[in-house]
């Protein structure tokens, strides 16, 4: 089994409406049996084309998913549920957000988003920061796949106490690299009590290469698939949840690059990373994670110099994985049986509030809220590539909330938290247009029928 991304490109839908639908019977055409889409996005929309890159799972054992909702699957919401207030966050991996491409950059913004809300769902992306993980108190830790999901209304979020957190790494050459693995579960027993039912080492190990994409997008390829996934069946009563951590292979001298361009460069490993965990929660509904393992010595005891503060989490790093752990050990359970999402306490799309987003991405989350009424808020500042004009969609009136700064998109989300529309604190405060509606006359529409 293999990860591969495709670039495809399809007609657009008449007036940007039903995209999801539109998507999938579309992109029906492209795949091949054993072909499973695990990732979208959608690049560019513009004129009578959207540009699309999918990551896959392909392979063999593609019966892996059988049974398993597409991930262009969508239950709508009949109703909101109000008792209380529930944003999601989602900074895209691999597109160079300003805020939230780095590492862990786009925690204090999540910090602040989270304390205008009662439950704060977001994905590691915005809080994984190495060695550091800092995520709001009152935050869900979702891996990207099972958010699509949660808007798109094909799963429900179960809080729990401690998951059984299973952990597999690469088998490296330098025993010396493994350590650095180890050790880190070994300090997360030690100090928060996370709970460890299996630690495996993959020999061989994975086959991750870092690349860019067309568009730019970091994204990558993957071998030696089949071996994690025979691993997770085997054991699949032992854990809740997955924590990887493996090798990922970029060119000579990336790192001194990476380091040096001032945060300019897009992050290139998160890409095959977003591609390897959604294939793993697509396939087995279960939480998981993945962080980079350190290639060598050699770079491990490379300076990097003063680094620009966004990337100064990974250089003081060693083996990146503390994140991941302290994420997964309450990452909420996955629901999919229809009757155990309606029990209580299981959060669905019906107690969604909001979406946070940054300006001009345009993916599941963003299609499943239009199609859901949820309303978004999109962040200008520190966004990063983006697909296109959001306003170009067919929102709700009142739907489509532009911030300048996440300041901004904190006061939106408290006003709509309040119930307070949120141009009404600001200036000026346009009349309301009259719209002049008269009754059809019944005896005009009788004598219309007639002479049809």
């Amino acid at each position: 089994m293999q990860l591969l991304e495709k670039a495809v490109t399809i007609p657009a839908a008449s007036g940007n409406r039903g995209i999801i639908e539109h998507l999938e019977k579309a992109l029906s055409f492209r795949f091949t049996e054993g072909e499973i889409p695990v990732r979208l996005a959608i690049t560019s929309v513009g004129g009578d084309k959207y540009h699309c890159e999918v990551g896959c799972l392909i392979g063999p054992d593609g019966s892996t998913a059988d049974g398993h909702d597409s991930i262009f699957r969508l239950r709508r919401r009949g109703s909101e549920n109000a008792e209380q207030f529930n944003a999601v966050y989602v900074v895209p991996t691999g597109i160079g957000a300003e805020v939230g491409g780095h590492a862990g950059d786009a925690t204090p913004a999540a910090q602040l988003l989270a304390s205008c809300c009662d439950r704060f769902i977001t994905h590691p992306n915005v809080v994984n920061a190495s060695d550091i993980n800092e995520m709001p108190a009152n935050a869900l830790y979702v891996e990207g796949s099972v958010l699509s999901r949660l808007l798109m209304g094909t799963v429900g979020l179960e809080p729990v106490r401690a998951n059984r957190v299973m952990v597999v790494f690469d088998s490296q050459s330098d025993p010396m690299i493994e350590n650095l693995v180890l050790n880190t579960v070994e300090s997360a027993r030690a100090t928060y009590g996370l709970q460890c039912t299996g630690l495996y080492k993959l020999d061989p190990p994975l086959e991750l290469t870092a690349t860019f994409s067309a568009s730019g997008r970091a994204v990558g390829s993957g071998r030696g698939i089949d071996r994690l996934f025979e691993l997770l069946k085997e054991t699949a009563d032992d854990y809740d949840a997955v924590a990887i951590s493996s090798l990922i292979g970029v060119p000579d001298g990336f790192h001194e690059k990476y380091f040096s361009s001032g945060g300019t460069m897009i992050n290139p490993w998160g890409g095959i990373e977003a591609m390897l965990t959604h294939a793993v929660s697509h396939c087995f509904n279960v939480p998981s994670a993945h962080a980079p393992m350190m290639e060598s010595r050699e770079i491990l005891n490379e300076d990097p110099g003063r680094v620009d503060p966004r990337m100064a989490a990974e250089a003081i790093s060693s083996s990146f994985f503390q994140c991941v752990l302290k994420g997964l050990k309450q990452s909420p359970r996955i629901v999919t049986d229809p009757d155990r999402m309606a029990a209580r306490g299981v959060l669905t799309v019906r107690d969604i509030s909001c979406l946070v987003i940054p300006e001009g991405c345009i993916g599941l989350p963003t299609l499943a809220a239009l199609e859901q009424g949820i309303p978004v808020i999109a962040v200008r500042e520190g966004s990063g590539l983006s697909a296109g004009d959001l306003n170009t969609l067919p929102w709700r009136d009142d739907q489509l909330f532009s911030a300048e700064n996440y300041w901004e998109a904190a006061g939106i989300l408290s006003a709509l938290r309040a119930g307070i529309a949120p141009g009404s604190v600001r200036r000026p405060i346009n009349r309301l247009e009259v719209k002049t509606w008269r009754k059809a006359d019944p005896s005009a529409s009788s004598l219309r029928r007639q002479n049809l």
